[in-house]
């Protein structure tokens, strides 16, 4: 009797122990305010985000990232956000839109990428292919990085401008591939045409040997195709700790495009070398632009209307089904004021 009221008593101060350490943990991710510090979000290796960027420059204050994975792609991040997993993601525009029209809602921030005529999404084939038009895509693999997001979209984009019907369009296959191994997957002829965009293209052009077939900035112009974004529910609870995300995003966004180049390589160089993992900081140098379009990455309307006017075309959304006042806001960014 006495061996099990001592061993409930060690158990009971185990259990304290381990609330209290609980509780310290939770009070370390909150500021003053009661609004969390500590913002959870998903990266790419070797490569260094708008958000990352603020961090590294400062412009977060009290506000820390911490990387809980590597990311596969915006629809993956939108779905995380939405079950809390994690705080923000960034994702395509048009995803966002389909998203929140199937009742996830979340709202778009500041801008996280772009295409310019530096920095744009590339869909490339062999130098010895015999794909020229989009006709000649019929029947033939077009590797994306994930389904339902920017690449999709451009790709069929690009084969309804060149006229192809939809009965065609069904008949190219869109494959998915890993970022890291898209060129080499092209290259060992398992598919056809691949996309590719910033660090990766360039380093695929200098290793020679392929040629583009379509650019998105051929169909979109320079665009800033994809948004920072957090669910409704947190821009509520944390409105403090958004608006300081967002500052920092627009700081870092400006910060970058108005820095030699050199000198955003050398900072991206650091922050990579300063990562747990032993992450190569041999693409960095491919860099050439932030690709954002609009200044502080604020959000222009016209950035969510192309998308919504395009799935309502596609038959994938009902006229007014999403309205354009709940996709996004300005609110927090101060270069929109």
């Amino acid at each position: 009797m006495k061996k099990n009221w001592l061993f409930l008593l060690i158990l009971g101060a185990i259990t304290a122990i381990l609330a209290a350490c609980s509780s310290s943990d939770a009070a370390e991710t909150k500021g003053e305010n009661g609004q969390d510090q500590v913002l959870q979000y998903q990266s790419l290796p070797g490569s260094v985000y708008p958000a990352e960027l603020a961090e590294a420059l400062g412009y977060l204050g009290d506000v820390k990232l911490e990387k809980v994975g590597d990311m596969v792609g915006g629809p993956e991040m939108i779905q995380l956000t939405a079950t809390g997993e994690i705080d923000f993601g960034q994702a395509f525009n048009g995803a966002l839109i389909k998203s929140y029209a199937q009742g996830v809602k979340i709202k778009s921030v500041v801008g996280a990428y772009g295409s310019d005529e530096n920095t744009f999404i590339g869909y490339y084939t062999l130098e010895d292919s015999d794909i020229k038009t989009a006709k000649d895509l019929i029947g033939k693999k077009v590797g994306v990085n994930i389904l339902g997001a920017h690449s999709e979209f451009a790709v069929k984009q690009f084969l309804r401008d060149n006229g192809l019907t939809e009965d065609e369009i069904k008949q190219v296959e869109l494959v998915v591939v890993p970022y890291g191994s898209a060129e080499q997957i092209l290259r060992a002829g398992q598919i056809d045409v691949v996309n590719l965009s910033g660090i990766s293209k360039d380093r695929a052009l200098e290793n020679g040997g392929i040629r583009p077939v379509f650019k998105d900035i051929d169909l979109f112009g320079e665009f800033t195709a994809g948004e920072y974004f957090f669910t409704e529910k947190y821009i509520e609870e944390n409105p403090d700790t958004v608006k300081t995300f967002v500052e920092g995003v627009a700081k870092a966004i400006e910060w970058a495009r108005t820095t030699p180049r050199e000198e955003v390589i050398a900072k991206f160089e650091e922050i990579v070398s300063g990562r747990e993992g032993n992450e190569t900081t041999e693409n960095l140098k491919y860099w050439k632009s932030i690709g954002i379009a609009e200044e502080g990455g604020q959000i222009a309307e016209k950035e969510f209307q192309v998308w919504l006017d395009w799935l309502v075309e596609s038959g994938d959304l009902e006229e007014g089904q999403v309205k354009l006042e709940d996709l996004y806001t300005n609110e927090f960014n101060p270069y929109a004021k």
